[in-house]
């Protein structure tokens, strides 16, 4: 017991590596949270895409800031934002499907984005962390806006659950109900982006759509309720984040990385053993 004691208390002399894992268990519960909803509109691609949209923004937040990595979350927060409502006008014109939208945003702005990190070579390297994470870099003030708007988007998800339940589930009952529908739409794809700039420095551009889609996929398959799916996920999500932290801490490899490695095991395991819907259990 006491070798087990300080292999977990090691860590934690470190303030960065408690700053670490505030922000990563922060993360997952919003990333799992609002991935509920990417999860049951088939979002996927969209939050991948959106994580992807950031890049440019990061850079131009880079150059104009000369390295200072604070001001780089406003710029990523405002890009994803504009991207995201720019997805939404397209698609509400009727004259382009959501996909062929999504897929025109997303590789023209990652074009742009590897276009002016491109111009200097320190870009790449001083930019790498956004690729792939860097959640032992998370600064006191860093946590703070990450909490702040965190909590904004939970809240957001709570006070509208009714509206976004059933405009996931019955668009049309939605229209009947006069909902505003699009209104609602635009609002969700907004939080959606708000989160992607909140996991940034977490897990990274690369591998944002895992913390996004995994956690609430591996509760999709213990529940059928959305309330509980929500739980489930965020619970996952929480774990995914200090398991991940402690492997990336005592193995070394990138947090980011370990994080995401971690919510594929817990799918893995559900995927083959969950009761009554595992693979293995239906054998």
């Amino acid at each position: 017991m006491t070798a087990l004691y300080d292999w977990l208390v090691e860590p934690l002399q470190y303030g960065f590596m408690v700053r670490g894992l505030a922000a990563a268990v922060l993360v997952g519960i919003v990333c799992a949270v609002v991935g509920t909803y990417v999860v049951l509109r088939g979002m996927a691609f969209f939050g991948d895409a959106l994580a992807h949209t950031i890049l440019p923004g990061v850079a131009v937040g880079y150059l104009v800031s000369n390295g200072a990595r604070e001001p780089l979350f406003w710029w990523a927060l405002g890009t994803a934002v504009a991207a995201s409502l720019g997805i939404g006008a397209i698609t509400k014109s009727g004259r382009i499907k959501e996909d062929t939208a999504i897929g025109i945003i997303f590789a023209g702005m990652f074009a742009l984005g590897i276009a002016i990190i491109s111009t200097v070579r320190s870009y790449a390297v001083d930019l790498s962390h956004f690729l792939f994470g860097d959640v032992l870099g998370v600064t006191p003030q860093s946590l703070v806006w990450m909490a702040v708007f965190g909590g904004v988007v939970l809240l957001l998800v709570l006070a509208f659950y009714k509206e976004f339940l059933t405009i996931s589930f019955d668009p049309v009952l939605a229209t009947t109900l006069r909902l505003p529908v699009n209104r609602l739409n635009n609002l969700l794809l907004v939080l959606i982006a708000v989160t992607v700039a909140v996991a940034m420095q977490t897990v990274g551009v690369a591998l944002m759509v895992a913390m996004l889609v995994t956690p609430a996929a591996t509760a999709s398959l213990l529940t059928r309720r959305l309330p509980s799916m929500m739980v489930i996920s965020a619970t996952l999500a929480a774990f995914s984040g200090v398991i991940g932290l402690y492997i990336s801490y005592y193995l070394g490899i990138t947090s980011g990385s370990a994080i995401v490695l971690t919510a594929t095991a817990f799918f893995l395991l559900v995927f083959l053993f969950a009761p009554q819907r595992g693979l293995l259990w239906k054998k």
